[in-house]
């Protein structure tokens, strides 16, 4: 019989560097899979259903959501956003280990549905770092760039929920510690360890 695979959830604020670290992880990690969400918004030109996103409408979307079919689920602006309970499952089932990439609100529905869940937050090493990052995007204003700190300030004050949190200072040393965690052995990467009190504190300050 083959062993169940583990379910790992990914959060992080805006900035974070979280999609480049899962990108890596997955090509340094070949056995695990990353959970596809779907959405009722349209696809953009360079994307493919089932690649990026499971691209439904509204009304399908609708009736997942009345049978129970996601993990979590999220209205994000006009467009829904979810999980699909059906695939994660069968993923886990056949013993692969499966990734979500999600915000703080998805991983508490998450693990409210599957409390064996292991949740990962990634932090930057400071406030002046995160901004440096959100400027270096060059697409926003400084209006909106102000707006995304703030949000993500309300996102990181939320790290505590998780079960490990990964401090996205070196991309390489990020990236280890997320395979340790990934392997079993993060124990001295828990989110509560005492240690990180001081960043946490100076990133909400």
């Amino acid at each position: 019989m083959t062993e169940s695979g583990h379910l790992y959830v990914i959060a992080a604020p805006s900035g974070g560097g979280k999609t480049s670290l899962v990108k890596a992880l997955l090509a340094a990690e070949p056995q695990l899979a990353l959970s596809v969400s779907h959405t009722t918004r349209p696809p953009r030109p360079n994307e493919l259903d089932g690649r990026e996103y499971h691209f439904v409408t509204p009304e399908v979307f609708a009736q997942r959501v009345l049978a129970d079919g996601f993990l979590e689920h999220a209205q994000v602006f006009d467009n829904h956003y979810g999980t699909g309970r059906e695939q994660v499952e069968a993923q886990l089932a056949a013993g692969r280990n499966v990734i979500l990439e999600i915000d703080w609100q998805g991983a508490r529905q998450v693990r409210q549905a599957r409390p064996d869940t292991r949740s990962i937050f990634i932090l930057p090493p400071s406030l002046a770092t995160l901004r440096q990052r959100l400027e270096g995007r060059a697409t926003d204003s400084p209006q909106v760039i102000a707006r995304r700190l703030a949000d993500a300030q309300g996102d990181m004050s939320h790290c505590l929920e998780f079960d490990y949190a990964v401090i996205n200072d070196d991309f390489g040393r990020a990236l280890a510690d997320l395979q340790q965690i990934i392997a079993g052995h993060g124990a001295s990467l828990r989110a509560d360890r005492p240690e990180l009190s001081p960043l946490l504190a100076n990133l909400l300050a």
